[in-house]
């Protein structure tokens, strides 16, 4: 495992930074293999990642554009993740239709999730039981130190086998669909972009408390995915001393 931190002072200079990141990641990808895969996560802080994307001139004709997690919404309500991703990105930056592979927050949670898992099986051409390789895949990190739809407490923190679920999430008393440990774990490239204060102490948690991912999921990433990169802004990273 690598991991790999830097600290900016806004979270727009820290999303131009990881997007500048994920575009080598994705230009290797798709000249070894003709195709490059992303999953995005959503919430406020990635909008000026997606603004970037979109300015950057990158040709998206040979990406994939996954989502990591979903609220139950449909693709035009603001609580969807879908949304902000196609008005900040997708269309400005012309991601071709086929290319893009949202979760259906408008189903019922448990079939969008089996839909959703359908369409990753698809587009990887996996066999049974096999789990993809994103080439990139984006996270948040919530001031529970949650990561997807992973909150603390969540039983399936420890689901390394699947490749999405329909998870409750109690706190919030509202069902959502995500990408499950197993899948985020495989990605040759993970990059993490956080900013603000109440940001602060989970981080600290995730990189100095003993390891227990049931407590702060975000140590998942942090203890075993294979390559990761931290990019967060200075009220972020004032707990941490990296």
């Amino acid at each position: 495992m690598s991991m790999h931190w830097h600290t900016y002072s806004s979270i727009d200079k820290a999303a131009e930074a990881c997007c500048r990141n994920i575009l080598p990641s994705l230009e290797e990808a798709v000249s070894g293999h003709g195709l490059a895969k992303i999953a995005l996560s959503g919430g406020s802080t990635p909008k000026p990642l997606f603004r970037a994307l979109a300015e950057s001139g990158f040709d998206w004709k040979q990406v994939h554009v996954f989502w990591v997690d979903e609220r139950m919404a449909p693709p035009s309500d603001p609580e969807s993740n879908f949304l902000a991703a196609e008005e900040l990105f997708l269309k400005p930056a012309h991601v071709p239709l086929r290319n893009i592979h949202r979760i259906h927050g408008e189903l019922r949670p448990d079939v969008a999730a089996e839909n959703y898992s359908q369409e990753v099986e698809d587009v990887f051409s996996l066999a049974g039981g096999e789990l993809p390789h994103f080439d990139v895949v984006h996270l948040g990190i919530g001031a529970d130190a949650h990561i997807a739809s992973l909150f603390p407490g969540e039983p399936l923190i420890g689901n390394r086998e699947d490749i999405a679920s329909s998870v409750y999430v109690e706190k919030l008393a509202k069902w959502r669909v995500t990408l499950l440990p197993g899948v985020l774990l495989n990605a040759k490239h993970i990059v993490v972009l956080a900013g603000g204060e109440d940001k602060a102490e989970p981080i600290r948690n995730v990189m100095e408390a003993p390891y227990d991912p049931m407590t702060y999921p975000a140590q998942l990433i942090s203890h075993h995915g294979r390559h990761v990169t931290w990019f967060v802004d200075g009220a972020a990273a004032a707990l941490t001393d990296i």
